[in-house]
């Protein structure tokens, strides 16, 4: 069978001979002589490229083997026909339809992204505004409600506890002193006295009972 890799010197040996020069092959003789783009020859003698299967190339040599020898000798010397030869292939086919698929699909995806192009630019925006305004807003109603949360632990403290019934003790041996200066200036009675003056002693033993106990709780 005739070698459709095969050289120009082949070709001419299969044709009669003519005193015109052949046309000189598009390719490189290095595309079709090449080890690392070749495997062994197959029963008919055709070298097939690595990356063709065997199922594949039985089917391209099936399209080779009725071509005349004119028509096999224009695929080697026009690079056009070859083309238009390749391009007929189904394995060509399937490859071209797949990547103008591709194509369109990226074109459509590009497309849609360019549409949503000014959704997103509007989106940049109100972020923007959220963060230097509003978010600004929450920032320092957050920062007041923190310092009122402190404020009230503060305040509800064991230390500050004990603190403010201290002073509660102190104020209430204060007045117990002021109306017994009373009493002993003769400002008051004695049936108004011992009733005053009990009730002001009993809250500052109570808050002392008090102190104590909360004192040693919190100590211990």
């Amino acid at each position: 069978m005739f070698n459709f890799w095969g050289s120009k010197e082949q070709l001419g040996e299969s044709r009669p001979s003519s005193s015109e020069p052949s046309p000189q092959p598009w390719y490189s003789p290095s595309l079709v002589t090449s080890p690392s783009l070749s495997r062994p020859q197959s029963s008919s003698g055709a070298h097939i490229p690595s990356h063709v299967s065997p199922t594949e190339a039985a089917s391209i040599i099936s399209l080779l083997k009725d071509k005349s020898v004119d028509e096999l000798s224009k695929l080697l010397t026009d690079k056009d026909a070859y083309q238009h030869f390749l391009n007929s292939l189904e394995q060509v086919t399937i490859q071209n339809n797949i990547r103008e698929e591709l194509r369109k699909e990226t074109l459509h995806l590009a497309r849609e992204n360019l549409e949503k192009e000014p959704q997103m630019v509007e989106l940049r925006n109100q972020c923007r505004i959220i963060r230097t305004s509003e978010l600004a807003t929450a920032q320092e109603k957050l920062n007041e409600l923190e310092n009122q949360r402190d404020e009230i632990l503060k305040f509800y403290s064991p230390a500050s506890l004990l603190h403010r019934l201290q002073d509660a003790m102190k104020k209430g041996d204060e007045e117990s002193e002021e109306l017994q200066q009373k009493y002993m200036e003769k400002e008051i009675d004695t049936a108004a006295f011992v009733q005053k003056y009990k009730k002001l002693r009993g809250q500052y033993h109570r808050r002392a009972l008090i102190h104590l106990s909360a004192k040693t709780s919190f100590t211990g």
